[in-house]
């Protein structure tokens, strides 16, 4: 797995046990997700149609630096399978891993639409 994203945990990403509030996790690893595929599809426009059950398995207090990692699981017609794996980077150990998250490819008319895609592209590449 290639952790692509570090975030620093800030008070403001506390819950009231002062550790790293859950929905901010989420909307991290959403966020993360969605960029990830955006470079994968070359494409801008798409949502986030599945997130499987997230296992709490740490936490993170202020002042901890965090890592997402995702990798691709399957090529659909029109989505991307992912999993993912949150941890601390300084510690290594695992915050949150999630088995499937998965992305779906729109089109202009905002319906899926196929993308093309059946292996993992990285942008160095495409450049080349």
């Amino acid at each position: 797995m290639r952790f692509h994203t570090r975030k620093w945990v800030k008070p403001e990403d506390l819950n009231p046990n002062e550790t790293l509030f859950g929905g901010r996790l989420l909307q991290w690893v959403d966020e993360e997700a969605a960029l990830y595929t955006m470079v994968q599809f070359e494409n801008k426009s798409l949502v986030t149609k599945f997130i499987s059950d997230v296992n709490f398995q740490d936490s993170a207090k202020q002042g901890d630096i965090i890592e997402i990692g995702i990798e691709v699981t399957k090529f659909g017609v029109t989505s991307l399978t992912l999993r993912c794996e949150v941890r601390n980077m300084m510690t290594r150990s695992t915050i949150i891993s999630i088995e499937k998250i998965i992305m779906v490819n729109l089109g202009e008319d905002g319906k899926p639409a196929p993308h093309g895609k059946t292996k993992v592209e990285f942008v160095r590449d495409r450049l080349g």
